[in-house]
C-alpha cells in the first residue's frame, strides 16, 4: 500500500510538472495484436487517477484487425469485459511535435489490478525478466524506415516529394528542414538518435536510435514512429510505415538490433566461437534463427510483409545468417576492435506492421530456448543467398508463417494461451481477408494503416 501511495504522489508531482510546461493532456498507448497503436487520453490533472485506477479499455482490442474490423477466437469474447490501462511514469514524455500533449505507454491489468495475461507489453517484460534470472541482459534497438509524400497516397514515384537518388544528398537537401525538425523533436524527447538519412526507395528515410532494454526499445519504436508521423503532418507530408507502399518496389523494414550482456560484458564478441561470438551468444542467435519462420508471424504480421520479403532486396528473405551480410535474415556485426560495445546482431526480416513488444519478447524466448539446447549456428553465408543457393527460403505468405507459428512449442509456452490464441485468431483473419488479393490491392489497403 505504501508503494501505491508513493506512486500516486509521484503521479501528482508529474502532473504538476507537466502542467507547468503547458501540457494539457496525456496520451496512453497500447499496441494491439495487429500492430496498430491504440490510444486513450486523459487531462493532465487526471494523471494521478489514471495511475491509481487505470483507464478503461476493453480486451476486444486484442481481436482488432488492421482495418478496424473485429475477429473472434482465442480467449477473448468481443462484447464483454474491461481492462485498465496503467501508464508507466518512467516513460512519461512531453511530445515536442504535439505541443500541449505528453505520452506514456501503458500496461494492461484487470479490474482487480492483476496483470492481464494477454498484455503484449507485459509479455515483453516477462521475457526480459526471464533473461535476467539467468544473469543475462539484452540491449535492443529498432531502425525505423518510412516513405513520405505530399498527399494521402505516399507511393514512391518520381512525381512525389523527395524522389532523388537512393541515399542521395539531393533527397536530403529537398527535405532538410523536415528532417531537422524530426531530429529536433526526437532529441527534445530524450531519444538518443544515432543516424538519420535517406534510404533506398524514393521518398524513403530511416532513423536509428541507441539501444535500450527490450521493453524500452519497444516503447521507443512507438514513440519514434508517432513523432515522425506528427512532424510529417506539420510539414504537410504523409508518412507511411507500411511494409510496402508500392507493389514491386523495395519496402519499409523495422530491423531489430540486439546484443547480449553478462556482468557488463558484451557476449557478442571476444569469444571462441564464430566471428568472435561467445558460446552463449551463438546459442542465443541459433535459437532465433531456428524459430525465425514462426517469428515472422509476429515480426512480419501483414499480408503486405510478404511483398517486402523478396530476395536480393536486403530484406532477409532466407533463413541464414552472415557477418555484415545485408541479405541474410540475421546480420552479425562484429564491431570495431576499439568499440566492443557495438558488436550486435540485426534481424532484418521484421517490419513496422509488427507489435514491437511481441517482437522483442518472442526473440528473447527463442534465444533462451537456443541457449537451453546449446544450439550452434550453421556456417555463415557470405554472399547473396538467392544467387548462392542451398538456403531455405523464409515463409512467402502470412498463411505459411502462421502455420510455423502454430507449431512452435517455444512461442506457445512463452506467450501463454491467451496471447498465443489472440495472435492466431488475428493472423488467420488477416490472411483470409487478403486471400486471392492482388499485390496492388494489398498495398492499397495497408499503405496508411501502420
Amino acid at each position: 500500500m505504501s508503494a501505491a501511495r508513493e506512486e500516486r504522489a509521484r503521479a501528482a508531482r508529474e502532473a504538476d510538472r507537466l502542467a507547468a510546461q503547458g501540457v494539457s493532456g496525456v496520451v496512453l498507448t497500447m499496441v494491439d495484436t495487429a500492430g496498430i497503436t491504440r490510444v486513450k487520453t486523459v487531462p493532465v490533472s487526471a494523471l494521478p487517477d489514471a495511475v491509481r485506477w487505470g483507464v478503461a479499455m476493453p480486451p476486444v482490442f486484442d481481436l482488432f484487425l488492421a482495418d478496424d474490423s473485429v475477429t473472434t477466437g482465442g480467449h477473448t469474447r468481443a462484447p464483454e469485459g474491461d481492462l485498465r490501462l496503467l501508464p508507466d511514469l518512467d516513460r512519461l514524455t512531453p511530445l515536442a511535435a504535439q505541443p500541449g500533449w505528453a505520452w506514456a505507454p501503458a500496461d494492461r491489468h484487470d479490474q482487480r489490478g492483476t496483470p492481464y495475461p494477454g498484455c503484449q507489453r507485459l509479455f515483453a517484460r516477462r521475457m526480459t525478466e526471464r533473461a535476467t534470472e539467468r544473469g543475462l541482459a539484452l540491449r535492443m534497438g529498432f531502425e525505423t524506415e518510412w516513405v513520405v509524400g505530399r498527399d494521402t497516397d505516399p507511393s514512391p514515384s518520381p512525381s512525389r516529394t523527395a524522389a532523388g537518388p537512393a541515399y542521395g544528398m539531393a533527397r536530403f537537401v529537398e527535405l532538410s528542414d523536415y528532417l531537422r525538425d524530426v531530429l529536433d523533436a526526437l532529441v527534445a524527447q530524450g531519444v538518443a538518435v544515432q543516424q538519420l538519412h535517406p534510404e533506398y526507395a524514393p521518398g524513403q528515410f530511416e532513423v536509428s536510435v541507441a539501444p535500450a532494454d527490450p521493453v524500452g526499445a519497444a516503447d521507443l519504436a512507438v514513440l519514434v514512429r508517432e513523432t515522425v508521423r506528427a512532424v510529417s503532418a506539420r510539414h504537410g507530408l504523409t508518412a507511411s510505415f507500411a511494409p510496402v507502399v508500392e507493389a514491386g518496389a523495395v519496402g519499409n523494414g523495422r530491423h531489430l538490433h540486439l546484443s547480449l550482456w553478462q556482468d557488463g560484458r558484451n557476449l557478442c564478441r571476444d569469444g571462441d566461437g564464430q566471428h568472435g561470438m561467445t558460446a552463449v551468444c551463438e546459442a542465443f542467435l541459433a535459437g532465433v534463427l531456428r524459430e525465425l519462420p514462426a517469428l515472422l508471424a509476429l515480426g512480419a504480421p501483414s499480408a503486405a510483409s510478404y511483398l517486402r520479403l523478396e530476395p536480393s532486396r536486403w530484406a532477409g528473405a532466407f533463413q541464414c545468417w552472415g557477418p555484415e551480410n545485408r541479405e541474410a535474415a540475421i546480420r552479425f556485426v562484429a564491431g570495431a576492435p576499439d568499440a566492443g560495445w557495438a558488436a550486435n546482431a540485426e534481424i532484418k526480416s521484421f517490419d513496422a506492421a509488427a507489435n514491437p513488444y511481441l517482437a522483442v519478447g518472442a526473440v528473447i524466448a527463442a534465444g533462451l530456448a537456443g541457449i537451453d539446447a546449446a544450439a550452434t549456428l550453421p556456417p555463415p553465408e557470405v554472399g547473396d543467398p538467392a544467387e548462392v543457393g542451398g538456403h531455405k527460403r523464409l515463409p512467402t505468405s502470412l498463411t505459411e508463417a502462421l502455420a510455423h507459428f502454430e507449431r512452435s512449442a517455444v512461442l506457445r509456452e512463452a506467450l501463454g494461451e491467451s496471447l498465443f490464441g489472440a495472435v492466431v485468431a488475428v493472423r488467420r483473419a488477416e490472411a483470409a481477408r487478403f486471400e486471392g488479393a492482388t499485390p496492388q490491392s494489398i498495398v492499397a489497403a495497408t499503405r496508411l494503416r501502420y
